[in-house]
Parts: C-alpha cells; sequence; structure tokens
C-alpha cells in the first residue's frame, strides 16, 4: 500500500506570513487539525489546530484587549508553526508512514512528491487503513492465537484448520508481542484471524486440538 492511495490529495497550504488567526478560521470551517506552511513551492512547517488553540488560549488568559488585538492583527503562522516538520514521500508504503508517525510522536504528516507538497497523511487515514485490515465495517468473526515462534508452513496450517472447521478465512494477521523494544525476542508473533462462519466454537475447538493456544475470540454480530 503507497501513501499517494491513501493521503489526502491536493490539501490547502498557507503562508508563513498568513495571520494566525486566518489559519485557525480555515481550520475550524475546514475541520482539518494541521495546514502544510508553504513558501512558494517550499514547505516551511506545519500548522495546527493545537498551536492555534493554545496561542489563543495564552491571549485570552490575560483579559487584556490589547493582547486580544494582538493575537488577532498580529501574530503570524510562522511566529507558531512547527518548523521542519516530519514528512513522508507519495511513493513510500504506509508501513513506512506509521513507523514515522510512531517515531515522532505525530498525526499529521506533510507528503513530498519531488520536493512539493502534494498531500497529507493524518490519523484519520491511519485508523482508516487499520480498520480495512481489521474488517471493521464487515461482520467477521476471529480469533487470536497465543504468541509462538512462527515456522514455515505455520499460517498454511491454521488456514486449513479454520477452513476445515467450515469457515472461510478472510484475513490472517501475524504481529509481534513487543514491536521494536529491545532485548525481546521478536520471533514471538500472535495469530489473528479473521473468517466468515456460523460457528466460532468449532473453529476454537479444532485449532485447540491441533495445539494452538486461543487467548481471545470474537464473533460476528448480525
Amino acid at each position: 500500500m503507497i501513501v499517494r492511495n491513501w493521503m489526502q490529495p491536493n490539501p490547502i497550504v498557507i503562508g508563513s506570513d498568513t495571520l494566525l488567526s486566518e489559519a485557525k478560521r480555515i481550520l475550524s470551517e475546514s475541520n482539518l487539525h494541521a495546514l502544510p506552511v508553504v513558501d512558494g513551492e517550499r514547505l516551511r512547517g506545519l500548522i495546527t489546530r493545537v498551536n492555534c488553540l493554545r496561542a489563543a488560549h495564552c491571549a485570552l488568559r490575560t483579559q487584556s484587549t490589547d493582547e486580544l488585538d494582538f493575537f488577532t492583527r498580529r501574530v503570524k503562522v510562522k511566529d507558531v508553526m512547527v518548523r521542519n516538520p516530519a514528512t513522508i514521500e507519495a511513493d513510500d508504503t504506509m508501513e513506512h508512514c506509521l513507523q514515522v508517525g510512531q517515531l515522532h510522536g505525530v498525526g499529521q504528516l506533510p507528503v513530498m512528491d519531488q520536493g512539493r507538497v502534494v498531500g497529507i497523511i493524518s490519523a484519520i487515514e491511519m485508523f482508516s487503513l487499520a480498520a480495512h485490515f481489521l474488517g471493521a465495517w464487515e461482520q467477521r468473526s476471529g480469533v487470536t492465537i497465543a504468541p509462538m515462534e512462527l515456522a514455515r508452513g505455520t499460517i498454511g496450517r491454521i488456514t486449513d484448520l479454520v477452513e476445515e472447521a467450515g469457515a472461510e478465512v478472510l484475513a490472517v494477521y501475524p504481529i509481534s508481542i513487543n514491536g521494536q523494544a529491545p532485548g525481546h525476542d521478536h520471533r514471538l508473533k500472535k495469530v489473528i484471524v479473521r473468517f466468515h462462519g456460523p460457528d466460532i466454537e468449532a473453529v476454537i475447538r479444532i485449532l485447540q486440538r491441533a495445539g494452538f493456544e486461543i487467548i481471545e475470540s470474537v464473533a460476528a454480530t448480525h
């Protein structure tokens, strides 16, 4: 999955000399959480709704008309924007995008293509990606198998067993239990299986008889 196929294309951008009050208005009226700050075609920063709210709160807290006037008429985007924000390339994978977002602790990433801003990826797109993987809008049943070291053919065996129980396998996700934490055995993975089938208990029984430990299960709601 490539970033350009998941990003918000052609995002609204603003210049660094834009008044912060105007940026706040655009964010609010467009229901956005961040705007790339671009001068010419060069990305200069990122202005977020949080930046705007913090600056406005500081002005309101003083209850000074001079401070409010200064905020409205003088404070510019470049005074509070995030400079040199983390970015992602349009041809990067979504897996890499998630890594960059987690590494920098951000929920908005400008998307670049040959040095130009061509889109933005936010937490909304990241949640959408997770929802598609997990079939959030489908009626799926599922089981999670306890962490194990996956040998060659294990995924195929799990799939065969679930289908032997009368279910239709839709997806199998091996997930590392410790992420990238140092000192942990990254070979151990949980296995999440999503399927269509009328009898989830039959799936659980056949997997347990084959020696797999089921740590959780969820039945589709109808």
